[in-house]
């Protein structure tokens, strides 16, 4: 069985967006489109307390952008964006929701960042996703969304270790492409083999 997930398309990363990716709301009609093609659609949903840690606000002096070491690994500090509750964490409006199988939310913990659909950025605290695709007896994953070189490649790379087959579509997501992340990302893709469309 496959599944379509649908990754953070949300009203902050497509233009206008507090942490917007270039072209991020252009891959909105190609995605409706793809729903009908699939049984299950999953979304996911960036949903950060005001005071997450990845956010550059919360250290003093820190510029957005800039990376830290967190003990889990290198964070990059980004501007607030997906705030619960706010506009800019609302889905895109033009995108179906209604079609979702499943709503996972992500990045809740104020103290980790989570840019994968099945685990925080420990690599190790799980959202559940995996055992929601198990049970549901869903072996093969296309992923869509933004952005590219981050929470789709975490997503890609974490659901081919778990053995899933992956599709990454590249031509409906967009990338941040921050210091060559985009290249790092499609070749990190690759590396865990999953295919990229």
């Amino acid at each position: 069985m496959k599944a379509l997930i649908v990754i953070d398309v949300q009203n902050d990363f497509c233009p206008g967006g507090a942490l917007a990716v270039p072209g991020g709301d252009d891959i909105v009609p190609g995605i409706n489109a793809l729903m009908a093609e699939f049984p299950a659609v999953i979304l996911t949903q960036d949903w950060h307390p005001a005071d997450h840690a990845s956010f550059a606000s919360q250290h003093d002096g820190a510029a957005p952008m800039s990376v830290m070491q967190f003990p889990y690994g290198l964070q990059v500090l980004w501007p607030d964006h997906c705030i619960q509750g706010t506009t800019g964490a609302r889905f895109h409006p033009d995108l179906i929701t209604d079609r979702a199988d499943l709503i996972i939310r992500k990045g809740m913990n104020p103290a980790i960042d989570s840019y994968s659909a099945f685990f925080e950025n420990d690599h190790t605290t799980p959202t559940g996703l995996e055992g929601y695709l198990k049970t549901r007896g869903i072996t093969d994953l296309t992923m869509v969304g933004l952005a590219t070189d981050f929470c789709v490649n975490y997503s890609a790379v974490d659901a081919a270790k778990l053995g899933f087959a992956v599709t990454v579509r590249a031509d409906l997501c967009r990338a941040i492409d921050f210091d060559g992340s985009l290249a790092a990302a499609t070749g990190g893709m690759q590396a865990a083999g999953v295919r990229i469309a």
